[in-house]
């Protein structure tokens, strides 16, 4: 098995999961290589693992250079398996792997956005020429099954996995460098804010639950307080408890002091990332029933979900958790083991390995 993986892995946090899921395929026995930018953070551990990297992703989409150097690179090396992560390197391998003996197995960490009247969606995932296509979240297999014309066969899910060694030994960071008192009890909710993340519902939700005097919310990412966030901010009951990180590298020692987690999110999301890494730091979690995250809370067994755009329901959450303390413990250490158990990055290379082997069979 000869698998060429094309994708970026310069986010250090970000691709940590997927960095760890090659260095698992090649742990397994297969021949990996790695083409991804000149400045990954994964060089030394790909490197040490035995995995080359080609510095050498494409640029842009239809990148005719590029198309000429993977098919000449995949006649040198006989690579059997392409696995494309990103919209460039999904269209330009699809465009190299015409004619070559290699199968084309795509992934898929978002539901929605494809559909089958849109022209462009032939270029990548609606292509005849794709063999497979590995979706993190089950809401993204029936979301494929839905587009007419489309081989249900080509879509399996497998989760991106986790290694609860990651979160472990993380020391606190002292929330009062965000003007967090000592002993308040803190909520979090970290991500980039677009639209489909719900914050302003979360915001919303401040004005109802502003009573409970030491509760304070952290919102970690990029853009939280960006065009009518800044408003509800400023004009929510809660304003002087609302705290924000902006981009952080250190997200897990932030978690790490907070008791509750967020996720607002009303779709196109599939197993969220923030959210994994918030149950596995045991913090009890807060979701929203979108499809995308389905199987990651247990409601009232490892967490509490709620419908989407409900401020109402959001407040009534926090609350709870807020007035039973000892549910926070509770739902924290059973998020943390349903996330091992799981949803564990070793489960996430048997199955996509397996899936390889049979490919190849077929």
């Amino acid at each position: 098995m000869k698998i060429l993986i094309i994708s970026d892995y310069r986010d250090t946090q970000a691709a940590k999961p997927e960095a760890a899921f090659v260095i698992g395929l090649k742990q397994r026995g297969a021949h990996v290589d790695v083409i991804t930018y000149a400045d990954t953070q994964y060089e030394k551990a790909f490197l040490n693992a035995g995995i080359q990297i080609l510095p050498n992703h494409p640029t842009k989409k239809f990148d005719r250079k590029f198309i000429r150097y993977l098919r000449e690179l995949t006649r040198e090396r006989s690579y059997n398996i392409y696995y494309l992560f990103n919209s460039r390197a999904i269209i330009n391998g699809i465009f190299a792997a015409y004619s070559l003996d290699v199968k084309v197995v795509l992934y898929r960490g978002y539901t929605g956005n494809i559909h089958w009247y849109d022209p462009t969606a032939y270029f990548k995932y609606l292509n005849p020429r794709v063999d497979k296509i590995i979706c993190i979240a089950q809401s993204i297999e029936e979301y494929l099954h839905k587009q007419w014309f489309f081989d249900k066969r080509k879509a399996v899910t497998i989760n991106k996995g986790h290694d609860p060694a990651w979160y472990q030994d993380i020391s606190p960071l002292e929330l009062d460098v965000f003007g967090i008192p000592k002993n308040a009890f803190v909520v979090a909710c970290m991500g980039n804010a677009r639209p489909f993340k719900g914050i302003k519902y979360l915001l919303q939700a401040t004005n109802e639950c502003a009573d409970l005097a030491d509760l304070h919310l952290l919102l970690i990412g990029r853009d939280m307080s960006k065009g009518n966030l800044h408003n509800m901010m400023e004009t929510s009951a809660m304003s002087t408890r609302i705290h924000l990180t902006g981009w952080r590298d250190d997200v897990l020692s932030i978690l790490a002091s907070c008791h509750s987690f967020v996720l607002p999110s009303i779709g196109g999301e599939a197993i969220t990332k923030s959210l994994i890494e918030a149950m596995s730091m045991g913090l009890a979690p807060i979701a929203t029933d979108i499809s995308g995250n389905k199987g990651l809370v247990i409601h009232r067994q490892n967490g509490l979900t709620i419908p989407s755009k409900n401020p109402t329901a959001i407040a009534d959450a926090i609350r709870a958790l807020y007035q039973q303390r000892n549910l926070v413990s509770a739902y924290g250490n059973a998020a943390k083991e349903h996330i091992a158990k799981h949803f564990h990055t070793s489960r996430t290379v048997d199955e996509t390995f397996r899936l390889f082997e049979e490919l190849l069979r077929g």
